[in-house]
């Protein structure tokens, strides 16, 4: 480091003065540039809560699986196709659902324990290199994506508890990195070739599993392309809302539509906690995507009427992968018609989005 002593110490120590100044600003923001989740502000006081952790699985750094729909518009699930997805992809996907169910203990309760779970399953992982090897097809880099992303956003969760030791981050953390640069480099190829997974809603989920890993790992590279993917998507919206790669999916343009907002609410969000203006990207246009989406889920005429097909709609309260974006947006946008449907949700807790969303929903309304 730069002695200031010395500068001060010499001819012209007016000058040397601003010098040391601007240096020692330059420290100060370089020691205060730590990358920040929504859960950093949510202090959680540790406790003795009990907790019950399933037992450590192991699985194969190398993911066979295969996609499940019948159709060209991927909109009608091929229920054998389902069947074999759901048993090969499965076990990743509980890896996932084990580890935020223990991070949100944590987060609700306090429990050291919780926290305990949650790096017994990281580290199992990663010692055992889970998803580092082949990925067998595409829908086997979206399960990739998706539970690794669960993972990031369940440590940062769990990283304030004052347990994650640093031994066990030198080991999670690379590894978590590791696996995040396969779904960059996977992406990265297909928007080299246009492909069109690299230009919808698994761009942005993408996007979310990476700018996580970046904040957890305080990787400024990883978290800026995250962002980037942020951009990408909210430069799709129309003027009426709508996602023209979404509006291709047919009957399930709606539900596409809804699976395309949530990752771009965490983006956003992500961006907010680390200085960005996000949601003011193209003067607030993820707005009239979330205004759109949220009309139809109580009318989804318009979707109808774009597509000329009648749309799969949720028969009952949404469910969480639906909804629980809206507890992050309604803190910064409040709206009484979305307010009224997040009421209505039988659950907040999505694995894809890392379980529970931050914030108190008290506090929202």
């Amino acid at each position: 480091m730069v002695s200031v002593a010395k500068y001060l110490s010499t001819p012209g120590r007016t000058t040397r003065l601003l010098s040391a100044l601007c240096l020692l600003t330059v420290f100060s923001l370089h020691a205060e540039s730590r990358l920040r989740s929504p859960w950093d502000s949510h202090s959680v006081k540790l406790t003795d809560a009990p907790y019950t952790c399933h037992a450590v699985v192991s699985l194969s750094p190398d993911l066979t699986t295969s996609g499940f729909y019948a159709d060209s518009k991927s909109s009608i699930i091929d229920p054998e196709k389902w069947k074999a997805y759901t048993a090969s992809s499965g076990p990743y996907k509980d890896l996932g659902n084990r580890v935020v169910d223990a991070a949100d203990a944590y987060q609700t309760t306090g429990s050291r324990a919780a926290v305990d779970c949650v790096l017994q399953h990281m580290e199992a992982a990663a010692k055992g290199g889970v998803f580092t090897g082949k990925m067998s097809s595409n829908q086997a880099y979206y399960v990739q994506g998706w539970v690794i992303g669960a993972v990031a956003i369940a440590y940062l969760k769990v990283r304030g508890s004052g347990l994650v030791s640093s031994d066990k981050q030198q080991i999670i953390l690379p590894w978590i990195e590791k696996v995040v640069a396969q779904s960059q480099d996977y992406f990265e190829a297909h928007r080299k070739n246009s492909a069109g997974d690299a230009q919808n809603n698994h761009l942005y989920w993408a996007g979310v599993e990476v700018a996580a890993a970046g904040i957890a790992a305080n990787n400024r590279k990883l978290f800026d392309w995250g962002m980037e993917t942020y951009r990408a998507g909210i430069a799709e919206i129309q003027a009426d809302g709508s996602l023209p790669q979404e509006m291709r999916r047919g009957q399930r343009a709606l539900h596409y539509h809804l699976y395309a907002l949530a990752p771009l609410v965490y983006l956003a969000e992500f961006g907010e906690e680390n200085g960005l203006h996000s949601y003011a990207e193209r003067d607030y246009a993820i707005r009239k995507l979330a205004t759109l989406c949220v009309q139809g889920l109580e009318d989804n005429s318009f979707f109808v009427k774009a597509t000329g097909i009648p749309q799969d709609t949720p028969s009952g309260p949404p469910a969480a992968e639906q909804i629980s974006w809206a507890r992050i947006y309604l803190a910064r946008f409040p709206d009484q018609q979305l307010a009224k449907l997040l009421d209505q949700a039988k659950s907040m807790s999505y694995m894809y989005l890392g379980g529970l969303p931050p914030g108190n929903l008290a506090e929202l309304k």
